[in-house]
């Protein structure tokens, strides 16, 4: 692998390469609420639109909202026509389903308000990072912190952040999702379409982040040249009041 990896273009390297790690994730929250034909599904976060594509499979009527310009335009392009992807969270909020798949203590905010918005009873799902001793992944996260000097940041506290909105938990789940690629190179584009190491980048230089994230991958390079790093990932389902 070349010390630079180029052209970078993060959101379809998201769409091509990492997004698909969180399918056990999504696949595990549809069946725990029966997501199909009827469900009524808003996706926040929804990147280029993978999940979505899902539930609309199961026979859902999907919308989402990413803050990202292009992962949202490569989401309109590959989703069914009629389905609606924005920038911003809709104000009407007509579901049965509300997920965030990758929740941030940002988030809050948004859904204090989403709460008040939302139809009673709909059901709201937050999903985030799962114990960091199960994680391999946080070890190479961790690059990113040392390289932007910043102390490590835990992932958000579900429970806390469903109980911030006004929300009522009313079940979790684990659910196993490692992150495997075909190689160095397909791991390092995939782990920077995150925005993880964006920070990074910014204190530092690219060649440099690539670099030491491969360095830091080294330990999950099986012998026949692919990465695989086990993780969990952790979701909390709540109700609007």
């Amino acid at each position: 692998m070349t010390p630079t990896l180029v052209p970078h273009h993060p959101a379809r390297d998201w769409a091509e390469i990492q997004e698909r790690m969180l399918v056990p994730l999504y696949e595990a929250v549809y069946d725990h609420l029966g997501v199909g034909a009827g469900t009524r599904l808003l996706g926040l976060g929804c990147g280029s639109g993978l999940a979505l594509l899902m539930a609309a499979a199961r026979g859902a009527r999907v919308a989402g909202a990413d803050r990202d310009h292009a992962r949202v335009a490569l989401a309109r392009e590959r989703l069914p026509e009629g389905v609606t992807v924005t920038e911003e969270p809709p104000e009407d909020l007509p579901y049965d389903v509300i997920t965030a798949f990758h929740a941030t203590d940002g988030m809050l905010p948004g859904l204090r308000s989403l709460t008040r918005s939302a139809q009673p009873g709909a059901a709201v799902v937050l999903a985030g990072w799962g114990p960091s001793e199960r994680c391999a992944t946080e070890q190479v996260l961790r690059v990113a912190a040392r390289l932007a000097d910043r102390a490590p940041a835990p992932g958000p506290d579900l429970d806390a952040m469903a109980a911030g909105a006004g929300l009522r938990p009313v079940g979790s789940g684990r659910v196993a999702c490692p992150f495997g690629y075909a190689g160095e190179a397909s791991a390092v584009r995939g782990l920077l379409s995150t925005g993880a190491f964006d920070a990074a980048v910014r204190a530092t230089d690219l060649s440099q982040v690539e670099k030491e994230i491969e360095e830091a991958l080294a330990p999950y390079v099986r012998p026949d040249g692919t990465v695989w790093m086990p993780n969990v990932f952790r979701y909390v389902v709540a109700r609007v009041p």
